[in-house]
């Protein structure tokens, strides 16, 4: 057909479709190149609050790990030391005509009311040659009484040879009650001695202190003079050897230096000198280096330590410890001079000490009046 025989009409309408399906060509071809400009544009960065917000989870998230671990570290120390009163009591007496064992009534420890003293018995002893099931006598006897609200603490060292009534067995040295009725007995005669209430007690031997200074990298500590003390029926490594002045003592050098008593006032200066220690570990064991390697502590000393303290009340302690002023810890010596007299009984050298002086001195020390001994 000619295009001009070719009817207008139709021309208008051929040339309306031609134009339309031009026109839905570019726009597929507009949207085609719209659809893939957009796939390669990049993508949209993230705002800085959601940046700030994901690192914020992040570091809260790796916090509370850290945090978890050390509380399961605790919670399995506390669990591990652990000894429950009520498994820990005295045997029966035997009467010495071989008649029934007298019944031992129960030892509950005191209880202990919310912002009031706590006061705990540290006992340390040489376990060296004793039955696994046995303690021995207590080489180092301390009551640690804490006030919760002033967070002052005072360190009372017992004179091992204080000659007292150990209830149910008569009169002997203040050290055998933990031999002849195990700590709890220990706890009870020392109530009795300084009439205040002893809520926990806790327990190491020689080779739990040594654990504990090597643990904490060792401690610089200033010996006052040069101590020497050779004893051929004992191991060697427990000889004494120390030089006078700043010295950085491991686990068995500090032992060295809290068991010398080779000079003229023997037990009353060890036990200064162990009061002083004790202050020592107490300012090191809140430093922020041990605080990280907490867990590794724990798991060294775990083995050589007995407590009556419950896991529960371990963390408050332990929260209560960080807060204390250790760097004025108070020492003082039971029963201190002029309150005690020499004397030989049953062939022993005893301090026979005179108990209301006794208990009037402790009072005096803990009301912060600190009278001197008379």
């Amino acid at each position: 057909m000619e295009w001009n025989n070719f009817p207008p009409i139709c021309y208008v309408l051929w040339i309306s479709n031609l134009r339309e399906g031009w026109t839905n060509v570019m726009e597929q071809e507009s949207t085609d190149a719209t659809s893939l400009s957009r796939s390669r544009a990049p993508k949209k960065r993230i705002s800085k609050t959601k940046m700030l917000l994901y690192g914020g989870l992040g570091v809260f998230l790796i916090i509370a790990s850290i945090a978890a671990y050390y509380i399961y570290t605790i919670v399995s120390f506390a669990g591990e030391i652990y000894q429950p009163p009520a498994d820990n009591q005295p045997s029966a007496v035997i009467p010495a005509d071989g008649s029934a064992p007298t019944p031992v009534p129960v030892i509950e420890p005191p209880e202990r009311f919310a912002d009031e003293r706590i006061n705990i018995l540290l006992l340390g002893g040489d376990s060296r040659g004793v039955k696994s099931n046995a303690k021995p006598r207590s080489d180092t006897m301390i009551v640690v009484s804490i006030d919760p609200v002033s967070k002052s603490t005072h360190l009372f060292s017992l004179l091992r040879d204080t000659y007292v009534d150990i209830p149910r067995h008569g009169s002997n040295r203040l050290n055998a009650a933990i031999t002849l009725g195990g700590p709890l007995l220990a706890m009870e005669t020392v109530q009795n001695l300084i009439e205040l209430p002893i809520h926990y007690y806790v327990y190491t031997d020689f080779e739990g202190f040594i654990s504990l200074i090597d643990e904490l990298g060792g401690i610089d500590f200033e010996i006052e003079k040069n101590m020497r003390r050779t004893d051929n029926r004992d191991d060697p490594r427990y000889n004494i050897n120390l030089e006078k002045g700043l010295q950085h003592l491991d686990g068995l050098t500090a032992l060295q230096y809290v068991r010398f008593r080779s000079d003229a006032m023997s037990d009353f200066s060890r036990s200064e000198r162990q009061r002083e220690f004790l202050a020592a570990i107490a300012n090191k064991l809140k430093s922020a280096t041990t605080l990280l390697k907490l867990p590794q502590l724990l798991g060294g000393i775990a083995p050589y330590i007995e407590t009556s303290i419950p896991p529960s009340d371990m963390f408050e302690l332990a929260r209560l410890g960080l807060n204390l002023d250790t760097s004025n810890l108070k020492g003082i010596q039971v029963p201190q001079m002029n309150a005690f007299k020499n004397a030989i009984i049953n062939g022993m050298d005893v301090l026979v000490p005179d108990v209301e002086k006794v208990r009037s001195y402790v009072q005096e020390q803990l009301s912060g009046q600190l009278v001197q001994a008379p």
